[in-house]
């Protein structure tokens, strides 16, 4: 198993909920394998879980850190590369 190295922490609580999921793919698409993204949150990010599935399938690994009810603490592990785009081939909502 490849050890994590550290990328980036955002809390997505100071951020406009219309700015957070194209800062969090935005942030995502220029982490190099191996490499983290931690998402601190005020619910359960479970959708864009789904989201991440559809546009980088089989590309991340995602790992609850905290689970409420205050704060739910994601980190999302970046482990393959992804063609150009970075979508898993679909649009993307956030280029």
């Amino acid at each position: 198993m490849a050890l994590a190295s550290y990328g980036t922490k955002i809390d997505l609580r100071e951020i406009l909920p219309r700015e957070r999921h194209a800062l969090i793919f935005n942030t995502y698409r220029v982490l190099e394998p191996g490499q983290t993204l931690e998402l601190v949150n005020d619910h359960d990010p479970q959708p864009l879980f789904h989201q991440f599935q559809e546009r980088f399938p089989g590309g991340f690994g995602w790992d609850y850190l905290e689970r409420g009810p205050g704060a739910w603490r994601v980190r999302i592990m970046r482990i393959a590369s992804q063609p150009a785009g970075g979508c898993g081939g679909g649009d993307c909502c956030c280029s």
